[in-house]
């Protein structure tokens, strides 16, 4: 069994090193004994969380890491976050449950590209393994419609938010600018040299034009769309 800390030497410079961060101690050592009962994989360090997959992946520079996304005291998707930003090469496989989609799509964007169910088999997750050390992507046909549907509401619901943005004028897109801030209405009259009344009027068209509700609305409308 490997400890949490183990560093052994590499056999061969063909081999996949992975490092398996899982929680569940039973699960976390069995994933460990199939994966590195493969010719081509060697599992060179096991993480009971994502803080000690971050120190593992630092000190041992894994070709790939198997993650859990929930775990103690680090999750797995900010472990993710920090690797690929600190080794952009390390690739990441990720462990999920079937109605987990909302979190591989984060993962996704993180920049994971292997995706396997939790109860899939173990050839499964191998697959996984080689396929983004080649630098390719596999999601699990189960949860693929679930991520493209995730995809594609997000990406609907940007659309959307655009189009009514571009109805805004330059000056009312200056406002919205203002009330993202948390700036009052006076506030904003004293920033843009106008009258208070004027920016009531210009607030009161914002919100109508984006379709929002209050002022809080349309300060969330102007973080998605990033003004």
């Amino acid at each position: 069994m490997l400890s949490d800390y183990q560093n052994p030497i590499r056999e061969t410079p063909e081999k996949i090193r992975v490092v398996v961060a899982e929680d569940e101690s039973m699960t976390r050592e069995l994933l460990s004994t199939l994966i590195g009962e493969q010719p081509d994989i060697e599992v060179v360090g096991q993480a009971p969380n994502g803080k000690v997959a971050v120190g593992l992946c630092r000190k041992l520079m894994p070709d790939v890491l198997l993650t859990d996304i929930k775990m103690p005291e680090m999750d797995g998707l900010t472990a993710i976050q920090l690797l690929k930003s600190e080794i952009p090469s390390i690739q990441v496989v990720v462990l999920t449950i079937y109605h987990d989609a909302e979190n591989v799509f984060q993962a996704i964007k993180l920049g994971a590209r292997g995706y396997v169910l939790k109860e899939s088999p173990p050839e499964t997750t191998v697959a996984a393994i080689r396929a983004v050390a080649r630098g390719e992507a596999l999601l699990h046909p189960s949860i693929a419609s679930r991520v493209i549907n995730e995809f594609s509401r997000i990406t609907g619901r940007q659309e959307a938010d655009m189009r009514l943005y571009a109805q805004l004028s330059e000056r009312e897109r200056e406002v919205l600018r203002l009330i993202a801030q948390g700036k009052s209405n006076r506030e904003i009259a004293a920033e843009l040299f106008i009258a208070e009344k004027t920016v009531k009027n210009h607030v009161s068209n914002i919100l109508w034009k984006l379709e929002c509700n209050d002022r809080t609305q349309a300060a969330l409308f102007a973080v998605r769309v990033k003004i």
